[in-house]
């Protein structure tokens, strides 16, 4: 593949995505490796349709997507257009690992209702969310509600376009502790290791002590400048070979969803070889 220029692969996605809607692919195998399952934020995807996705999906051989709601939002969508998205994913053996809806604070009992039945009906029981702390104590009440696991998901506030509150949002293993402490079992974290590594913290020691509440991990690596500037696996200082060793000895029963920031207009060889560098790593 690396022989075709950008158009052509483009191409080649483009005419996979027909493809798809025609039942013309086969099923993909579960991308799990020492048994860890691995998957994809699709924020990753971000200015692909969910069509263009799932053929690059197919052309990598991801199986497992944590689907982020700029690609179904529950404030637009029906119930009708999430059963015909977990449609589109079962036909190709794509598993909707979690849901991921970015609640706003002012968020109404209706968007919560949306949004957590939106989760259902895409066959999943976990949830991910970056949100204001203030939120949280009716998350919490709306997991126990549908008995689905939301985690909650940390940045790094060093970084230029994040414009988060610190007393806000979270960043720290104490602001997960701390929202965590009063909740139930429902309330979870979604660990992104790569902004943990960029705010000084060891995402291998946290996850040791605290995998009982993690159900969701975005991978993505980052270098040590003072940017911290998203590089390919394996070219920066995220301990992601250190991490997935540890999720095999855990016996980690969530799914590992590498976040590929770089190359948005069309990130698919960046995926590709960042997937196989985390196969590689649970070898």
């Amino acid at each position: 593949m690396n022989h075709l220029s950008r158009r052509e692969f483009g191409g080649l996605l483009l005419g996979a995505a027909g493809s798809l809607a025609m039942g013309g692919l086969d099923k993909l195998k579960p991308s799990v490796f020492g048994g860890i399952q691995v998957g994809t934020q699709s924020y990753t995807f971000r200015k692909f349709t969910i069509d263009q996705m799932i053929a690059a999906m197919q052309s990598i051989g991801l199986s497992y997507v944590e689907l982020w709601d700029g690609h179904l939002n529950p404030k637009q969508a029906t119930e009708a257009d999430y059963k015909a998205v977990k449609k589109k994913f079962d036909d190709v053996g794509i598993r909707v690992g979690a849901y991921c809806v970015n609640f706003p604070a002012d968020s109404t009992d209706e968007l919560l209702d949306r949004g957590f039945n939106g989760a259902l009906l895409l066959g999943t029981n976990v949830m991910t969310a970056s949100v204001k702390k203030s939120l949280t104590p009716r998350l919490d009440q709306w997991c126990q509600k549908y008995k689905i696991k939301l985690g909650l998901h940390n940045h790094w506030f060093g970084e230029a376009w994040y414009k988060g509150d610190r007393t806000q949002e979270f960043e720290t293993p104490d602001d997960f502790m701390t929202a965590l402490k009063p909740a139930s079992k429902y309330l979870s974290i979604n660990l992104d290791i790569g902004h943990f590594t960029a705010a000084g913290f060891d995402p291998v020691a946290f996850i040791r002590e605290h995998h009982a509440r993690i159900v969701s991990l975005h991978v993505k690596d980052r270098d040590r400048d003072p940017a911290h500037t998203n590089r390919r696996f394996g070219q920066g200082v995220v301990p992601i070979t250190e991490t997935m060793k540890l999720l095999k000895q855990l016996k980690f029963p969530y799914v590992a969803n590498l976040e590929y920031e770089m190359d948005e207009k069309d990130p698919t060889e960046g995926v590709r070889d960042s997937f196989e560098y985390l196969k590689r790593a649970l070898a």
